[in-house]
């Protein structure tokens, strides 16, 4: 073993406690060299050599960096699908028969009905119109026809649905009970009748998915 070997092993093996040996003297008596940790003895001629204080405190070999941890299995996997919303509906009463239907649409457009079709008058319309007056349902049809056009036109009144919000709940309801009396026309339906069907089918399905 060379001089710096020597000195090397002679560095990590001087080493004691929690120390770490920086400074090794060379010590030269007799013909003979000695690497020390201690000063020389007096009669000993003296040489200090730096180590670089490149050892753990310890002793301990400097463990190696870990490397990266693998992602966690949720930073991995593809971000949550986002939950349907419940569907949205409204339960309406027409107003001109009190009929209950259900919509998508809360505030629907007014539109022109009969007065007499809203029960406020009591006698036929032919009788409110006028005895004898064939008016058409809608006005613009009677349009010079004479006094039946302008009577048809006085006793037509604008009329809107009344509406209210269905709950989660009722309106799940409503979409599979529609489910299911479409599904049954598609089964009872020709193959050439079926787009439409098939079409409201998917669309009925695609509410259906926020009613858990």
């Amino acid at each position: 073993m060379g001089r710096l070997g020597r000195l090397m092993a002679l560095a990590l093996c001087a080493a004691s406690g929690t120390a770490t040996a920086t400074t090794v003297y060379k010590c030269q008596a007799g013909g003979q060299t000695i690497y020390q940790q201690a000063p020389c003895a007096k009669n000993q001629r003296q040489e200090t050599i730096a180590l670089p204080d490149s050892a753990p405190a310890d002793g301990q070999v400097a463990p190696m960096l870990e490397a990266p941890a693998r992602a966690s299995a949720d930073e991995t996997a593809p971000p949550p699908t986002a939950a349907v919303p419940p569907p949205r509906l409204f339960g309406c009463i027409r107003a001109t028969d009190g009929k209950p239907y259900t919509s998508e649409n809360g505030q629907p457009a007014p539109y022109q009905a009969p007065f007499g079709v809203l029960g406020a008058v009591s006698q036929p319309l032919s009788e409110a119109y006028g005895r004898g007056a064939a008016v058409a349902s809608a006005p613009e049809l009677n349009r010079g026809n004479g006094m039946a056009a302008a009577v048809a036109t006085r006793n037509y009144v604008w009329v809107q649905d009344q509406c209210r919000p269905l709950s989660p709940a009722e309106a799940c309801q409503v979409l599979r009970e529609d489910a299911e009396a479409n599904q049954r026309q598609i089964r009872n339906a020709f193959k050439s009748e079926r787009g439409p069907l098939d079409a409201k089918d998917a669309q009925l399905q695609a509410q259906l998915k926020g009613c858990g």
